[in-house]
């Protein structure tokens, strides 16, 4: 994939912010944003739809993953103090609405998505310490979160380098335990081709790839960073493409060691599936250290997504999109906490569905919203130059990045489609109140301007 050639290139005053993120740690960012926990709580959900092929639909969610990150890389590098999708389509489209739908499409996902990881939190691996109802426990897990999100929680990159570390490692022990148990005469390989009776490979396959979607989404995020990565046009396609194929090899092995340990019909009754795997390969790792490891993972992937979520509540508010309340903060700890409270709320909400599965596919239906206006963007702005060099990918894949969402948008349930659409309804109307209620203020303001405006 090309880079654009254009006149110059980003010099070390085009910022006010230090370039002070070399390529490694870039990354490591987006490595460990990806990994997350997704892939700690979603390989029951998904052998429920492929059987043992967990990994056909893993490597399918990564070559869609990959068509957008393609876009992301250009739209990025192009504008590198853009803040994400919402920003692009503002500048494709001149719309303020679609910016914000745009925008408030990552905002609902990041809510949903820290639901599904409290949900992922109260199930079997913390059932290794104790046993305690799922709902109540992963509502409190989501105010603990928002109490350290108010405290003014900063995760420095050196700290997400050791969470990364800690994340892969669970993985990583996945795959060598099933290696022993495959090499002590364990295991059953057949079952990486079964499928479910009487399902078609076709079908279930792309049906588990809007599962297996949700554990790639996180790369976006990393457009917020760009501003302090060292030579980004170089650095950042090089890092988000390198990590995106590094977790995807990561997760096709994991799919292959998880069928190859247990069948589907275990897999899929289990919360902590991993834990299962671990369990099941007879390998002596205490069960407690795994579940730890899934913890951590989990509870770093729920901070992460609340902290964003917040902030980007505060940013829409500050720009106008969202009630002014919003954008409230502690005098203190100078931290958006009506925004982190309205935030952890609608998630605590969001737990009663108690369904994984629901939540995450809606996370990615919301996203897909996102990456398909990413796509169309790039198309878009084409015509706009820049006068410093730029990655430009293959004009063939944002036009197989439109079609990829649009594809897993029509295999979403119809359940899904309703909840997507309740969210949207209300940040519509949340976007209205913000309208009339700064429409209002600012009449306001300028009757107080006439009325204190000396007369002649």
């Amino acid at each position: 994939m090309p880079a654009d050639a254009a006149p110059t290139s980003e010099g070390p005053n085009d910022t006010r912010l230090r370039r002070a993120i070399t390529g490694p740690l870039l990354f490591a960012f987006i490595l460990g944003d990806v990994l997350g926990a997704g892939i700690y709580a979603l390989m029951g959900v998904l052998s429920d739809r492929v059987g043992g092929m967990l990994w056909a639909p893993l490597l399918l969610a990564l070559v869609l993953a990959l068509l957008t990150a393609g876009s992301y890389a250009e739209l990025v590098t192009k504008y590198p103090r853009a803040g994400g999708a919402s920003v692009f389509a503002e500048r494709a489209f001149r719309n303020r609405l679609v910016s914000f739908l745009v925008g408030f499409c990552m905002l609902a996902a990041g809510v949903v998505s820290a639901a599904g990881l409290s949900l992922a939190f109260a199930g079997e691996y913390l059932r290794t310490f104790v046993d305690l109802p799922t709902i109540p426990v992963a509502m409190v897990f989501l105010v603990i979160v928002a109490l350290l999100n108010a405290r003014g929680v900063r995760e420095s990159l050196g700290a997400n380098l050791v969470m990364t570390v800690v994340e892969v490692s669970g993985l990583v022990i996945v795959v060598v335990v099933v290696g022993l148990l495959l090499a002590g005469g364990g295991g059953d390989v057949s079952r990486v081709t079964q499928l479910p009776e009487g399902t078609g490979a076709a079908t279930a396959v792309l049906a588990g790839a809007i599962i297996a979607y949700y554990s790639f989404v996180g790369f976006e995020t990393s457009a917020n960073m760009i501003e302090e990565v060292k030579q980004p046009s170089k650095t950042y396609p090089i890092a988000l493409f390198g990590a995106l194929l590094t977790a995807g090899v990561v997760y096709v092995l994991v799919g292959l060691a998880s069928s190859i340990a247990l069948p589907a019909s275990e897999l899929s009754e289990s919360s902590g599936p991993l834990l299962a795997v671990v369990e099941a390969s007879g390998v002596a790792i205490p069960s407690w250290l795994f579940s730890l490891i899934a913890l951590v993972a989990v509870a770093n992937g729920a901070l992460l997504t609340m902290i964003m979520t917040s902030r980007l509540t505060y940013g829409m508010s500050e720009q106008g999109l969202l009630p002014r309340t919003l954008s409230r903060v502690l005098p203190q700890r100078k931290t958006p906490w009506v925004a982190i409270l309205a935030t952890t709320l609608v998630a605590m909400l969001l737990t009663l569905v108690g369904d994984l599965a629901t939540l995450a596919e809606t996370v990615v239906l919301l996203l897909l919203f996102v990456f398909l206006s990413a796509n169309v963007s790039v198309l878009v702005l084409r015509r706009d130059r820049v006068q410093h060099a730029h990655f430009r990918v293959w004009t063939f894949v944002p036009v197989l990045g439109v079609a990829s969402c649009i594809l897993l948008m029509t295999q979403q349930r119809p359940e899904v489609w309703l909840f997507g659409a309740i969210l949207l309804a209300v940040g519509a109307v949340l976007y209205v109140i913000s309208r009339w209620t700064r429409s209002r203020e600012g009449a306001k303001d300028a009757d107080r301007a006439e009325e204190t405006a000396p007369r002649a």
